[in-house]
């Protein structure tokens, strides 16, 4: 069987990769005294608040499990439409949200809309993988941008600016980003915006954890801009519901259509248990819920990262949301003789029973000496792995 070139240009996403490795021998380590602690996958410990749970039962009950528009719920594109509202204080017409098969769907689509074969996408390195590879999969070229601590390792304007070409599109930012945790300031966005607005080409940002913002300097949606500009999002991290796949994107009234056609063909609809449970996220005891919980994420980043300074392990940059810590562990790796963060993981998911994520996901500008660490866990989860950690580090 002939396997075609696109998926054969595809890499593992690594992360799996090493969630496997970290799964097996978890599996066996289960019943000892020192069971696996996985601190690699970006997924909260918290489920679906009670409302939401108590929403999709209802729905099941009620036989609302037919074929929803491919758009999505009216109602849910409603409340979407007043939380942006209420929590940004930006108007945002229900009639440009679309609610998808999670936020994966919605990149899937944008770039299936936007992307000719060639054109390249303006990323910054490092960056979420799966992002680069729905340009891929779409026939156009992801173009890695390296970026620095000192610019909070986001893509700046004159970047921007230089890196644009013949065959350039567009870019496909985050914030909060995947790896590092960090945002990019509201003027620092206009300005790489108002570039790309220049060049007639594109902005798309992935907020999937802007609801996980703990500075209000940064805890800004992008569509404050103009409404040019597309926005993904999700129900996975800040509503907690990762398995439910459900998400949503913004678009400009134009584009709406065209996203339609091309969701009713490529995914009909999204879950429609999914997006009745959704209705429930913006109730004001879910919200309240939701709102403890990221309380609850800040004070396990403020926990975790001076842990890891004193270790060695040194996060160049305070992550502003999300649930990650970015470190590098170059001066690690040499304590204990390996040469990379690939072989600096599993290292110690051997003999510290930890499982964290290499950078090799993420990029190429020195990922080699970073590794992922998700403050997703418990803080008694944390603390033990801290524990296991400096025993074997210090």
């Amino acid at each position: 069987m002939q396997i075609s070139s696109r998926a054969q240009k595809i890499e593992p996403f690594y992360v799996m990769e090493v969630a496997k490795a970290a799964s097996t021998l978890g599996a066996q380590v289960a019943h000892t005294d020192a069971p696996m602690i996985f601190l690699n996958i970006g997924e909260p410990d918290f489920t679906a608040p009670p409302l939401v749970q108590e929403a999709a039962e209802k729905a099941i009950r009620d036989g609302r499990t037919q074929y929803t528009p491919a758009t999505g719920l009216p109602a849910l594109r409603e409340r979407i439409s007043d939380w942006y509202t209420q929590r940004f204080g930006v108007d945002v017409p229900a009639s440009r949200i679309v609610i998808t098969a999670g936020a994966s769907a919605a990149l899937h689509l944008a770039c299936m809309a936007l992307i000719e074969a060639g054109d390249e996408i303006l990323m910054p390195d490092p960056s979420y993988p799966c992002n680069r590879h729905f340009v891929s999969a779409s026939e156009g070229r992801a173009v890695l941008i390296p970026t620095t601590a000192e610019e909070r390792f986001q893509l700046s304007a004159d970047k921007v600016k230089a890196a644009w070409g013949a065959r350039t599109r567009g870019v496909l930012l985050a914030s909060p980003s995947n790896p590092t945790g960090t945002s990019i300031h509201p003027d620092a966005l206009r300005d790489i915006h108002q570039v790309v607005q220049s060049h007639g080409g594109i902005t798309l940002v992935d907020e999937i954890y802007l609801g996980l913002s703990f500075e209000a300097r940064f805890g800004q949606t992008a569509l404050a801009l103009d409404e040019h500009l597309i926005s993904i999002n999700s129900f996975s991290k800040y509503f907690n519901m990762t398995g439910w796949r459900l998400g949503w994107m913004v678009v400009p009234e134009k584009l709406v259509p065209v996203i339609e056609r091309l969701a009713q063909n490529l995914f009909i609809c999204p879950s429609s248990i999914a997006q009745h449970a959704a209705l429930a996220c913006f109730e004001p005891q879910s919200l309240a819920l939701y709102e403890e919980r990221r309380h609850e994420f800040k004070a396990r980043r403020d926990y975790f990262l001076p842990q890891l300074q004193a270790m060695g392990l040194h996060v160049p940059v305070l992550p502003d949301g999300a649930f990650y810590a970015w470190a590098d562990c170059s001066q690690a790796c040499a304590r204990l003789g390996v040469e990379n963060s690939w072989n600096f993981a599993f290292e110690i998911m051997n003999k510290a029973h930890v499982a964290i994520t290499p950078g090799r996901d993420f990029g190429t500008a020195q990922t080699h000496n970073f590794v992922r660490f998700s403050t997703a866990s418990s803080l008694a989860h944390l603390q033990e792995a801290v524990a296991r950690l400096r025993a074997l580090l210090l």
